[in-house]
């Protein structure tokens, strides 16, 4: 995420948003200057960061746990439970870190290299079924792990003492410390995971800490309450004692509550950005999260026909949509990666790139879906497109369903929402048709984007697959690994069979406005990875 005051709208999942005080509603006063008041969409989806999968959840382990390394305001990697820098060998594969030796659970336990060992297994182990595990196989032997052919006793990572940690890459990769950051990458500790089971971090006492903050409270769709652990290592840069997060769907309730003090940040609904947008709490920014929609061909078979597909791609206003549903800095996209986040060696921006023909236009769009029509033998097609059951998310699609039922003559879209958590379980399992998805990035790297869609990856439960993308994006991962410029071509050209065959179809890169209390100090936003760090955030007196 861009830097300053931008609270992420979310990833494949739903937005973490949090909330803040209007012009005349002044800052919290100094008595409760110690908590920091926010909002949240839905329910946090699990604790368990070898099961998560959604931006909220993330955003959690970045408040209440800490792998070897985090993220600065830069987004550059800093020491966590990492004593400093790691030893590398020469080639850039080899790995050691050395453990700092007074990082502690929430229960005392000292954080040990054991932790991340028995962690990492757990993740490629293929009786947990971690859809992210694929984001380990830059780890030796992490991939036949995953896929049976090897054990998880086999992973190239080993603990050399309780404070030292040994991991052998398959490659070189200048980004893999900003990636040790992220979620999937935390420690667990083993003797508690066990012992509670299936039921391990699905509850405040199921789940243990080592972060910055614990859950104290935890009750599913209403709120979240989180306290300063005191048992953690840097305790002393930690200012807030508590951070509430409330669940609130709506956003005209999100407001009110900002305006009546109840809530620190507030992302403002399309119709409030002109009453606000002259305060001096009013700020907006482009974030690195791309929305889309999902083309389920195994559920819809006409999406199987490539003109179907490019109908619905062209057929959608989407500078309308963003103009007009939306007025936060939101920008229209046909590109599945943002724009400012990616630079060739040049400082060339990487969209340019992309060759790209996906664009609205109603006649091509017409063009295509009469020639998907005479192949397919039929007139007219029902189906159902997946949304999320906030205030605003009806209004959006029936913006989409207006669009693709009048430029496309014998289409009816039939809308459906669902809670957040249960609409992630949902298309995860590909029980859907079409879906409305977001994807935040996990790394500084167009793979983190393109690489959802391989044949058979863990995300890509589309149907869609080509079979020279596949080519491209594992050499991206391998033999062009040491040829920047030469890889970073190749993903433009992968990214464009992607759009041209409409294997999914981009509507917009997200823009964020807000509101945010002027004595709300110091809370650092991500492009990548977790959403958001409150470690050092505090509320001015």
């Amino acid at each position: 995420m861009s830097k300053g005051i931008k609270f992420l709208s979310l990833l494949l999942t739903l937005v973490l948003i949090m909330s803040a005080c209007s012009s005349g509603s002044g800052d919290k006063n100094s008595s409760d200057n110690k908590s920091l008041d926010l909002q949240i969409n839905g329910d946090v989806p699990t604790m368990d960061s070898a099961m998560a999968t959604d931006g909220l959840s993330f955003d959690m382990f970045f408040q209440t746990m800490e792998g070897l390394y985090t993220l600065d305001k830069d987004d550059k990697a800093i020491p966590a439970v990492a004593k400093g820098d790691p030893k590398i060998t020469n080639d850039g594969k080899k790995w050691t870190v050395k453990l700092r030796k007074d990082a502690k659970w929430s229960n005392g336990d000292p954080v040990t290299a054991h932790d991340f060992v028995y962690a990492w297994r757990k993740v490629l182990d293929p009786k947990t079924a971690s859809e992210y595990a694929y984001i380990l196989y830059d780890i030796k032997n992490a991939e036949a792990i995953n896929t049976g052919d090897k054990k998880p006793s086999e992973l190239g990572v080993k603990a050399k003492d309780d404070y030292t940690l040994e991991f052998e890459l398959t490659k070189s990769l200048p980004y893999y410390k900003e990636l040790l950051s992220f979620g999937t990458f935390m420690p667990q500790n083993k003797n508690f995971v066990e012992k509670q089971g299936d039921k391990y971090g699905t509850t405040v006492k199921s789940t243990l800490y080592n972060g910055p903050f614990k859950m104290s409270e935890w009750k599913p769709d209403d709120k979240v309450t989180l306290k300063k652990n005191d048992k953690y290592w840097d305790k002393d840069k930690v200012k807030l004692k508590t951070v509430n997060y409330k669940v609130v769907k709506e956003a005209s309730t999100a407001v009110n509550l900002y305006k009546t003090g109840k809530l620190d940040i507030v992302d403002l609904p399309a119709e409030q950005v002109k009453k606000y947008k002259d305060s001096k709490e009013f700020h907006t920014e482009l974030d690195t999260v791309t929305y889309y929609f999902k083309l389920n061909e195994d559920k819809v078979p006409a999406f199987k026909n490539k003109d179907f597909r490019l109908a619905f791609a062209k057929a959608i206003d989407k500078k309308a949509y963003v103009d007009n549903n939306l007025n936060n800095g939101s920008i229209p996209s046909d590109n599945f990666v943002p724009k400012d986040f990616v630079k060739d060696s040049k400082g060339k921006e990487y969209q340019d790139g992309v060759k790209n023909k996906n664009h609205y236009n109603v006649k091509e769009a017409k063009a295509h879906f009469e020639k998907a029509k005479k192949a397919l033998g039929k007139d007219e097609f029902t189906i159902e497109l997946m949304t999320y059951d906030k205030d605003t998310a009806k209004r959006d699609a029936e913006y989409f369903k207006e669009q693709l039922e009048k430029n496309l003559d014998g289409v009816t879209i039939k809308i459906k929402q669902q809670p957040f958590k249960q609409k992630l379980d949902v298309v995860s399992k590909g029980e859907y048709q079409m879906s409305l998805e977001n994807w935040i990035p996990d790394y500084p790297d167009p793979m983190t984007f393109l690489e959802l869609y391989v044949t058979d990856g863990s995300h890509n439960n589309t149907g869609w697959s080509n079979k020279e993308y596949d080519s491209i994006i594992k050499k991206a991962d391998s033999s062009l690994a040491s040829n920047p410029d030469k890889r970073l071509s190749e993903l433009q050209r992968a990214e464009g069979m992607l759009l041209n065959e409409a294997g999914i179809v981009p509507l917009y890169q997200v823009g964020v406005a807000q509101l945010q209390k002027s004595n709300v100090k110091n809370v650092v936003n991500h492009q990548f990875g977790g959403v958001s760090t409150l470690k050092e955030a505090y509320i001015e007196k």
